[in-house]
């Protein structure tokens, strides 16, 4: 049975916690700054697990270390934990875009050093433990570290890739824009529903199916195959009925709709080819974004 600490008890480490108990690692300490989540998650599903308070870490004898906390406090964690350390433990940090090289002073020490960042949307511990089935994980690291990684990833039941760690910032641009910017541009639907007279609650209500359905056909068709609406059809005049009904709208909430309208015609060009009616319709968004600003 492999044992695990884990350093930073919020969403990600939570969750991480909760499911690697369930996949059979022993959870030996949660090192937390906030006892609430921490007490929560020991009292519900890792009752065996000592509590301690950061940074107040005392000795480590777990052959895995994870460090999940917020990427600005990797540093410190890295520098605290040397004094808890030993040669040959795994030390493992859930960063999308730092490297290995964070734990750069730990592998001088002697410790097997390296990132796994699960590609998942934890917005809660609990739910967040259900998630990572199916999921795909990010790793890097030295070869021992790695392979850990890859076995975490395996017992979770995801799914491992590997990057160059110099590729490691856009691979996260990727994903934030994949989720985060997600929910950012389902943000700012929900607003352009409200300027049509419909309530907030009731607006998240209506496009929830909407994305849900646009999220299913990505995970079975490319996005060329999944483009639906106006821009697919290249539909123009229902495009001029979106311009004129923007009065309510802010100038950076019409310069990101045309901004997504170029992007669909670049998916319509790609898989129809160009044409007079494609070159048109830039056209008359290149005029809209320049009337908008």
């Amino acid at each position: 049975m492999k044992t695990v600490t884990i350093i930073g008890v919020g969403n990600a480490g939570g969750a991480l916690a909760i499911a690697l108990s369930r996949a059979g690692y022993r959870i030996d300490k949660l090192v937390h700054k906030s006892s609430e989540t921490a007490r929560k998650i020991k009292r519900k599903n890792i009752s065996s697990a000592a509590l301690s308070k950061w940074p107040r870490i005392g000795e480590l004898t777990s052959e895995i270390v994870i460090i999940a906390v917020p990427d600005p406090e990797i540093d410190a964690a890295t520098r605290c934990l040397k004094q808890f350390i030993s040669k040959g433990q795994t030390v493992l940090h859930t960063s999308g875009s730092l490297t290995s090289s964070e734990l750069d002073g730990l592998a001088r020490l002697g410790c097997h050093t390296g990132s796994i960042h699960p590609l998942v949307s934890i917005s809660d511990p609990f739910r967040g433990a259900e998630q990572f089935a199916g999921a795909y994980f990010c790793v890097e690291g030295d070869k021992s570290a790695v392979s850990m990684a890859r076995r975490i990833v395996k017992d979770l039941h995801g799914k491992s890739f590997a990057l160059k760690p110099a590729k490691k910032a856009l691979y996260h641009a990727a994903a934030v824009t994949s989720a985060g910017h997600v929910t950012a541009l389902f943000d700012v639907a929900v607003e352009m529903l409200t300027k049509a007279g419909v309530t907030k609650p009731e607006a998240s209500r209506i496009l929830f199916p909407l994305i849900l359905s646009a999220a299913e056909n990505l995970g079975r068709q490319s996005t060329d195959a999944a483009l639906t609406g106006s821009f697919a059809r290249l539909d123009i005049a229902a495009f001029e009925r979106h311009l004129a009904s923007f009065g309510p709208l802010s100038e950076p909430i019409q310069q990101l709709y045309l901004i997504l309208a170029e992007r669909s015609l670049d998916i319509v060009e790609r898989r129809d080819g160009p044409g007079k009616a494609l070159t048109a319709f830039r056209k008359r968004i290149s005029i809209a974004k320049r009337n908008s600003k």
